[in-house]
């Protein structure tokens, strides 16, 4: 099932149960949908592309609830976590911290990675296997401490 139709199964759930946020998240992301489809690179809108715009909406909303809470906005920042909530489930599950840590020993050493110099490769190889399933500032700590 491509993310379009458990969008549009979802939206259809939320307006029947009345779940307003359920609803304007999801129309959000239907929204974003629709703008890869039109936006005239003539790309492919591929399950990759979408992964990426749902994690481009995640760190949005964070970045916005981080700053209602630095402004002492909690009723906004509330609304912005409760939409993140909704966005990941539409992501793929994330790796634990030992999942995680075990496929970048396997990436640095097909690589042959040896030290801080060879970061970007690894880092690009990670960026391309783990998309989706975690998130990049964890992705980059460890394979910092890794390669150390």
């Amino acid at each position: 099932m491509t993310l379009n139709e458990r969008i549009t199964d979802a939206l259809k759930e939320a307006m029947k149960n009345k779940d307003e946020a359920r609803k304007r998240t999801i129309r959000a992301i239907k929204s974003q949908i629709l703008l890869m489809q039109t936006d005239g690179t003539g790309q492919e809108i591929t399950p990759e592309r979408e992964l990426k715009m749902l994690q481009t909406m995640v760190k949005q909303r964070e970045d916005s609830a981080s700053s209602y809470d630095a402004g002492n906005r909690k009723d906004l920042a509330e609304i912005e976590r409760e939409e993140i909530a909704i966005l990941k489930e539409f992501l793929p599950q994330q790796l634990k911290e030992p999942e995680l840590e075990e496929i970048l020993k396997s990436i640095i050493a097909e690589l042959g990675a040896q030290g801080a110099k060879d970061m970007g490769r690894v880092m690009g190889e990670a960026s391309k296997r783990l998309l989706g399933k975690a998130d990049g500032k964890i992705i980059s700590t460890m394979v910092k401490a890794l390669l150390a």
